[in-house]
C-alpha cells in the first residue's frame, strides 16, 4: 500500500491536466478583456434579434 500511495504522488497527469486548465482560462480571461466591446454588441444584437422574434411570435395565427 506504501508503494501504490508513492506511485499516486509521483503521477503528473492531473497536474497536467490543471495546468492546461488555467492556461485556457487565462487565454479566455484576456480575450474577454480585450474583446467586450465586441461581444457586448454582438450579444445585444442577439438579443435585440430574439425580442423581436418573440414579440413577433404573440400574434396569433390565422
Amino acid at each position: 500500500m506504501n508503494a501504490q500511495i508513492r506511485k499516486f504522488f509521483k503521477e503528473e497527469d492531473g497536474v497536467t491536466a490543471l495546468e492546461y486548465g488555467l492556461l485556457a482560462a487565462v487565454v479566455a480571461g484576456i480575450i474577454l478583456f480585450f474583446a467586450r466591446d465586441g461581444l457586448t454588441a454582438v450579444f445585444q444584437s442577439i438579443l435585440t434579434k430574439l425580442e423581436a422574434a418573440i414579440a413577433g411570435s404573440d400574434t396569433p395565427a390565422a
